[in-house]
């Protein structure tokens, strides 16, 4: 045999050697991966089978704290889930991205506007009530669990007053006092003059800190007592004199869902995702999200002769707070179909505006 042949023959038995040698590494190495897969699963499973849907909605919201909000109106994820956008049209020549939430523990609405039904112990919101036929002021009183003189106050009613059936009357969640904050007030001396205390003014308005107030804004003072003469109720507040065409109507539909309530606001309906328009130019004070004792999410504009407006149960902003706007200027797009998030205490798509100082002129 010649060198030739012994050295084909020496690498063709080197070569079948590496060969099997390799198949075999590679089917033990599939079998160990496999192994400790099967393994896996029979450790695991009981734990994975014991997490909730609460459980995973956590996790994702700990993974989303994490995340740089993207626009003012960011929900908790345990809350709802967000999906791939869906666009909404505005004015019919350009659209707008809105991702639609998924509602997982959507707020349990309250009781609608003149009724009681819903009415729960702990309640934070202000709301109205019909006079119904054998009512008194003490048994209203009585029946929501607040003074007498808390009615009083609200209502600008005196111990002789007289209601009738279909009146309406404002009701707090807990004795006190309403205040509406004017410009050059300060939390410490709102709570010395009607005998309150700050930091329970704070925790009850779910204010940041003492100087999160804003002119227009309206504060519950817990227990407080109001000096004479007494606060107008907000029928007969003190009016800015406006000229007619100061302010525009805030939905271009002008379809009103609801005439004058609290808080001297009118409520416009439409579809979810329409325009929310400025009504007169001035400069955005406050934004907020959340339920909101029932306004859901909403902003409110400082205008420059003092009278702020107020967008409640929008379901985005478009603007942020210190931001100049224009009048007829898109601010928000309009929200409150019930159970989604923002959406606050609301029967349908619509937007809540509200005017402080002024009359609403579309009363």
């Amino acid at each position: 045999m010649s060198k030739f042949h012994l050295f084909q023959l020496v690498k063709n038995k080197i070569g079948q050697r590496f060969q099997k040698s390799f198949k075999e590494e590679l089917f033990f190495g599939v079998v160990a991966i496999l192994t400790i897969f099967l393994f896996g699963i029979l450790v695991f499973e009981p734990t994975l089978r014991s997490l909730s849907l609460r459980d995973f909605s956590f996790l994702t919201a700990t993974i989303k704290t994490k995340l740089p909000p993207q626009d003012l109106f960011v929900e908790p994820a345990k809350n709802f889930l967000r999906e791939s956008p869906e666009m909404s049209f505005i004015q019919k020549n350009s659209v707008v991205g809105v991702s639609p939430p998924i509602t997982i523990t959507p707020q349990v609405l309250g009781s609608v506007l003149g009724g009681i039904e819903s009415e729960i112990e702990g309640r934070k919101e202000i709301i109205e009530y019909i006079v119904e036929s054998g009512d008194t002021l003490s048994s209203i009183a009585a029946k929501f669990d607040i003074s007498l003189d808390t009615i009083l106050w609200a209502n600008d009613l005196s111990s002789k007053s007289i209601i009738k059936p279909g009146q309406k009357l404002i009701i707090l969640p807990i004795p006190g006092v309403i205040y509406h904050v004017k410009k050059g007030d300060t939390l410490s001396e709102i709570a010395e003059i009607y005998k309150g205390e700050v930091g329970e003014i704070v925790d009850f308005n779910e204010l940041s800190n003492e100087g999160d107030i804003y002119i227009g804004d309206i504060l519950i003072i817990p227990n407080g007592t109001i000096p004479p003469p007494p606060k107008k109720s907000y029928y007969a507040a003190p009016q800015v004199p406006l000229g007619s065409s100061y302010f525009i109507c805030p939905h271009s539909a002008r379809h009103i869902t609801q005439g004058l309530h609290w808080y001297n606001a009118i409520d416009f309906g439409g579809k979810c995702g329409d325009p929310v328009y400025a009504a007169a130019a001035g400069m955005v004070q406050r934004v907020k999200y959340g339920w909101n004792y029932g306004a859901g999410n909403y902003l409110t504009i400082l205008h420059p002769n003092g009278v702020v407006t107020m967008y409640g149960h929008v379901q985005k902003s478009l603007v942020a707070p210190g931001q100049t706007v224009f009048q007829g200027q898109m601010i928000a797009l309009m929200g409150g179909k019930p159970g989604t998030p923002g959406a606050g205490r609301s029967t349908g798509c619509h937007v809540h505006f509200g005017v402080r100082g002024a009359r609403n002129p579309f009363r």
